[in-house]
């Protein structure tokens, strides 16, 4: 087959990256290539068109996409842990765009508008700097725990939306006996979804020296677990989260010169715009 003349003019990686995780927490098949060194190149056109169109991104297929497009190293990005997507995305911005981003932010203090271009290198470099605690050691139990995956925090984010939106819609029941219970039904279904989001990230329980790893039985376990013990898990998440949790921005504003914080926000409806 003969080569296109216009292979010259193929876009190019811009910069590389490792993930945090190094690929640990990504399954087998996931990343094919250094996880440590990972070729990161600039939005197609087609790209940015994905990351325009609403139901897609609410379903997270543009960003799944996307991340393949120009991560071509990640061959499943519905399998990439979520503690590298921040990462990734910003990579992937700073490939099309450049290094800064522009934010807009009303001062609390005067009221005032005022936008700062964000350097983006910043969240690279606190992701390199992050560990994620994968043990949690409860009395005699050993309990290993890993991120949840694109694709189990997407399923898991449309099914507490969907729930939250029936709780929502019960204001519109008038009798009060049957709001109560189609309410309390719906909380149930919360809690179950909860307990279904923490299992889900438990990798195995160490108990005398037997690993427990089926699915099933942790699931059974935490709902017959004593609040402490899921409490103690559910700490160690929280932590981890906040651990990873792309750090706030010191601003000052312009007009009053009130020092405030300004949380980066990687929504994908608005992260990919040249701004």
């Amino acid at each position: 087959m003969a080569q296109n003349p216009l292979q010259q003019y193929f876009r190019q990686p811009k910069i590389f990256i490792g993930l945090p995780s190094n690929g640990v927490y990504n399954k087998p098949g996931t990343i094919a290539g250094d996880a440590s060194h990972m070729p990161v190149f600039g939005m197609t056109g087609m790209d940015e068109i994905l990351m325009k169109t609403p139901d897609a991104l609410l379903a997270g297929e543009s960003t799944v996409k996307v991340i393949e497009s120009c991560c071509p190293f990640i061959k499943d990005a519905w399998d990439i842990s979520v503690i590298d997507l921040d990462l990734i995305l910003s990579a992937i911005r700073i490939a099309t765009y450049g290094n800064t981003m522009n934010v807009k932010h009303v001062c609390p203090n005067c009221s005032t508008e005022n936008e700062y271009d964000i350097n983006l290198s910043t969240i690279i470099e606190h992701t390199a700097t992050c560990k994620y605690n994968n043990s949690i050691v409860l009395d005699e139990l050993t309990v290993k725990i890993r991120p949840i995956t694109y694709k189990e925090s997407t399923d898991y984010s449309q099914q507490n939306f969907q729930i939250r939106q029936k709780i929502f819609q019960t204001d519109a029941i008038t009798d009060d006996v049957e709001r109560k219970k189609i309410v309390s039904e719906l909380l149930q279904e919360l809690a179950v979804l909860q307990n279904q989001i923490i299992a889900s990230g438990i990798e195995s329980v160490n108990v005398s020296n037997q690993v427990v790893s089926e699915k099933d039985f942790i699931i059974e376990w935490l709902q017959n677990t004593d609040k402490t013990i899921f409490d103690r898990i559910k700490e160690r998440y929280q932590q981890n989260q906040e651990e990873w949790r792309t750090p706030d921005q010191v601003v000052v504003c312009e007009n009053c010169n009130t020092t405030n914080t300004l949380a980066i926000e990687l929504d994908n409806s608005n992260f990919f715009e040249n701004a």
